[in-house]
């Protein structure tokens, strides 16, 4: 019998490449792998599955239905808070399915298996910062297998990771999670993206594309914590104008809120929204982290808000795995 430990970081989510479908390539998701907080799973082999965390459950069985074993007791020891966009479906989802693959022996196979487990349908960022975290941006799906309908587990691949970068040692990541309406997921979230889709302006994709031409992959060329957090703003923004309205503006709120105050703030050299939110970002760096730290939680208290605020490094490998 073998224990396996599997321990996997959040993930920031800065937007979409294109969302037109006048365009050859749909979604191709910008984002990048964080150090904190983490995902924990730990799983061995038995009988049959079992496990006291429900959705952990979930995966459990369907991973154990993929890999062609008999079953695994299985335990979620710490999980990432759900929709608000640090990426925790796919994390649990990946790390339950490591956990008891490598418990059996096997090889989790996660990139080629995370559709079949619902994951990776629009962006591959997540399963980019399990497989070896930096700053990704993927290569998105064919338009022409866009569907009005959500396709079916397993029908789709994940994308393409076509750009892959290490984090700088000295950035640093400001989030903060006010207390708020979760992101939308789901049907929900299927809804809105399909309206968002159907009526996307192709130039704003263009738009998009020149700035991580010729702004953010220099500034990660040349290490510009500075840079980058104003290349990632832009691309925040140039996304909220496909999302504005589903979420009523730019920014959906709280976090246009919070984004207003922060964008103030010399410590925060760029801010935006991750996902559908509430998360509010900031690039920062070791030098400014503490009173980037400072100024997210003035940001909460003047919004009349409570929520979490820390400030995390990023991240340049996979996930953790360790047999005990």
């Amino acid at each position: 019998m073998s224990r396996v430990r599997v321990a996997t970081g959040a993930r920031l989510h800065f937007g979409f490449g294109n969302l037109s479908l006048d365009h050859e390539r749909l979604y191709g998701g910008l984002g990048v792998g964080l150090d904190a907080p983490r995902t924990v799973v730990t799983a061995e082999p038995a009988d049959d599955v079992a496990c006291a965390h429900d959705l952990g459950r979930e995966y459990a069985e369907r991973a154990v239905e993929l890999l062609g074993v008999s079953g695994a007791s299985v335990a979620v020891e710490s999980t990432l808070p759900r929709h608000v966009g640090l990426g925790s479906g796919t994390q649990l989802a990946l790390a339950t399915l490591a956990a008891v693959a490598r418990a059996h022996g096997c090889d989790p196979r996660a990139r080629s298996r995370a559709p079949e487990l619902g994951r990776a349908g629009r962006s591959g960022v997540g399963v980019a910062a399990f497989k070896r975290g930096g700053v990704v941006v993927d290569g998105g799906h064919p338009s022409e297998a866009f569907t009005p309908e959500r396709p079916a587990d397993g029908t789709w691949e994940t994308p393409p990771v076509a750009i892959r970068r290490d984090v700088p040692e000295g950035w640093r990541f400001l989030l903060v999670v006010p207390e708020a309406d979760v992101g939308r997921n789901g049907e929900c979230e299927d809804e809105s993206m399909r309206c968002v889709i159907t009526d996307a302006d192709p130039g704003v994709a263009d738009r998009i594309a020149g700035v991580v031409l010729r702004r953010l992959l220099p500034a990660l060329a040349d290490g510009s914590a500075a840079r980058f957090g104003a290349a990632v703003e832009r691309i925040d923004r140039l996304n909220g104008r496909w999302y504005a309205d589903e979420q009523s503006g730019i920014y959906r709120e709280p976090v246009g809120t919070l984004v207003d105050f922060l964008s103030s703030e010399p410590s925060c050299f760029g801010v935006g929204q991750s996902s559908w939110g509430p998360c509010v970002y900031g690039v920062t760096d070791v030098d400014h982290a503490d009173a980037a730290r400072r100024a997210g939680e003035e940001a909460l208290r003047s919004a009349g808000l409570d929520g979490e605020v820390r400030v995390v490094a990023g991240r340049n490998e996979g996930a953790e795995i360790v047999r005990t």
